[in-house]
């Protein structure tokens, strides 16, 4: 069953240099498993309560498939960039059938 990894900014980018060294480590991953992007920071309309500063959507084939990408070593190395540059909250989602 489809799952998502959903990561939202909470705050305004603190750190521009630090998100770019996450997305460069991040498109050099060697790991296998390659997420489907399917918004990377597009327009967000609040509807109930606010809205993050930004989201980003990735899909896997499995919740387990996600975590072990996001648990990838190579992927926690990059990630301390990313929470460099600002807050974050990061979550999987599994989708339905």
């Amino acid at each position: 069953m489809a799952a998502y990894l959903i990561v939202t900014r909470e705050e305004p980018l603190q750190d521009a240099e630090a998100l770019a060294e996450y997305q460069r480590r991040t498109r050099l991953l060697s790991n296998t498993v390659k997420p489907l992007p399917l918004v990377i920071y597009g327009q967000v309309v609040p509807l109930e309560g606010e809205a993050p500063d930004g989201t980003i959507i990735c899909q896997f084939d499995t919740v387990e498939i996600a975590k072990s990408w996001y648990d990838h070593p190579e992927y926690q190395e990059a990630l301390n960039f990313r929470l460099k540059a600002a807050k974050h909250r990061a979550y999987i989602v599994e989708g339905i059938s």
